[in-house]
């Protein structure tokens, strides 16, 4: 349909073009009959025809395209073989108020769309900034997101790395102390040997050296079959040797135990030789002896007094040390687990920025092609806006002006004068 209306503008455009040449229009008068009675009222149609038809033509020159072609067939209507009718200036008229009409609308609407164009731009142009804004936020929260997980990366590795050391310490110090407490019972041990071998000699030298002093040992207990085996004369059966070292019943720690069968009794010493004299106790020598072996003891207790209460600081420092190292790797652990959580919340924080930033450059690019396409749709009519109103105004001048001249044309006088011609044929019948 708009094709249509287009090849029928461009056909009427090309005839008005025909007939309005002036080689045209003096052919036009030269042949077209035109009636002698009403030569002044012709004239007169004409002479208002002719000023109408300048406006016309004025208003043509500014006239855009679309507008020249309405012009044009005002133009044709005025020179149109009803042009000097009063039904022809009516319609001519007519013809200038639709076009009037047409202007204004025309006006209107791109009063209307430059105040479309003008409202979107500026809403384009803020939402393009306002995002423009966002994607650079969006870009700094993830460079600081990164920045913290880089952060919170490190500090793992370290309280992984402290973790793993404090177990290596404790261990390490957990053996020390199973050594030192190895070494201490093996001490006590030796010493409490050492104690009760030395206690043993004592008594043997207390025998024979201070008898009152003498601790014997004691007695054998029985068995009850071997209670009622001796009670009816038998012979008690025989003590065993105590064994251990030199039969004293002394261990040493590290020795296996191992009981012989042998007599306590010792056959008495040889007489000595005839060349001897008789054998007798030298008491100050044998107190020395015995001072020496209570010398020896108390050396053997205090010794022990002291790894005991060495043995005793240290296993407070060791307790002190894990209850101590057990609070840190609770700590660390609890700190390792929440820079863990910290650390994943952080990589789910950035991928949400991520997400929203691809989100937000692709909602930016869309604007920024609704915003070209509004300036290839309002560029032209916002550049030549002014241009056009002014062109329009003068048009709807030019034709109010031709449709005053139209208007204005004194129809009374007209017909005045063809009264006077009547009354002036019936004058020259009658004579």
């Amino acid at each position: 349909r708009s094709k249509t209306r287009s090849e029928e503008l461009v056909a009427l455009a090309d005839t008005i073009k025909v007939l309005n040449d002036d080689d045209a229009l003096d052919l036009f008068k030269k042949t077209l009959p035109s009636p002698t009675s009403a030569s002044l009222i012709q004239f007169q149609k004409s002479n208002a025809r002719n000023r109408a038809l300048n406006v016309v033509r004025t208003a043509m020159r500014s006239a855009n395209k679309q507008d020249r072609v309405a012009l044009d067939l005002i133009s044709v209507a005025l020179q149109g073989k009803r042009g000097n009718s009063q039904q022809g200036f009516e319609k001519v008229i007519k013809m200038i108020d639709e076009m009037v009409k047409v202007l204004k609308d025309e006006q209107n609407d791109d009063e209307h769309k430059k105040e479309y164009c003008n409202l979107q731009l500026d809403q384009g142009d803020d939402k393009r900034k306002a995002l423009d804004r966002l994607a650079a936020d969006k870009e700094s929260a993830i460079d600081v997101a990164t920045e913290s997980i880089a952060t919170l990366v490190e500090e793992i590795s370290h309280l992984e790395a402290g973790i793993k050391s404090l177990d290596k310490s404790v261990a390490e110090a957990t053996e020390q102390r199973k050594e030192e407490n190895a070494d201490f019972t093996s001490l006590v041990a030796s010493n409490l040997a050492a104690n009760k071998l030395l206690n043993v000699a004592k008594n043997r030298l207390n025998k024979f050296y201070n008898p009152a002093l003498f601790k014997p040992p004691p007695n054998q207990t029985l068995t009850e079959q071997e209670q009622i085996f001796t009670n009816f004369g038998g012979t008690p059966p025989p003590t065993e040797a105590p064994g251990g070292i030199a039969d004293t019943g002394v261990y040493a720690p590290a020795l296996v135990e191992i009981k012989q069968h042998v007599s306590l009794h010792k056959d008495a010493p040889d007489a000595p030789p005839e060349t001897w004299d008789a054998y007798s106790k030298k008491g100050e020598e044998s107190t020395g002896v015995i001072a020496m072996v209570d010398l020896l003891i108390r050396d053997l207790e205090k010794g022990t007094t002291e790894a005991e209460t060495e043995e005793k600081n240290s296993q407070k420092d060791y307790e002190a040390l894990m209850t101590e190292s057990a609070a840190k790797r609770a700590a660390d652990i609890k700190s390792l687990a929440e820079k863990s959580g910290t650390k994943a919340d952080l990589e789910a924080e950035v991928e949400a920025h991520k997400e929203e930033h691809r989100d937000t450059v692709a909602e930016l690019m869309a604007t920024e092609k609704y915003i070209a396409s509004l300036h290839t749709e309002c560029d032209w009519l916002l550049q030549y806006f002014e241009a056009r109103k002014e062109a329009r105004a003068g048009e709807i001048d030019s034709l109010a002006r031709a449709k005053a001249v139209l208007s204005g044309a004194d129809y009374s006088f007209v017909q005045k004068t063809s009264s006077m011609t009547e009354r002036g044929h019936r004058g020259f019948l009658a004579a």
